[in-house]
């Protein structure tokens, strides 16, 4: 029997931008999109609904929250804290 894969959350999109940056430091901000999509194939989920939209999206917010330093800089300075 088959075992469906997960849908990932937004902290599971989260965990493999961490991931795909740290992996690639000096990733270029149109390969984002691709490296967290490989980083949550590697860890088993299903990535059909997971859209460039939405990375971006967490992204943003976790530089907002400060939960990483925006090292693509892609954020506007106006939109940070």
């Amino acid at each position: 029997m088959k075992r469906k894969l997960k849908y990932p959350r937004n902290d599971d999109i989260a965990a493999a931008i961490i991931d795909a940056l740290s992996k690639n430091p000096l990733l270029h901000p149109s390969e984002l999109f691709e490296k967290v999509v490989e980083e949550l194939e590697e860890k088993k989920f299903f990535t059909g609904l997971v859209n460039p939209k939405r990375v971006w999206r967490v992204y943003e917010n976790m530089v907002k929250k400060g939960m990483i330093y925006d090292v693509l800089d892609v954020v506007k300075k106006s939109d940070r804290r």
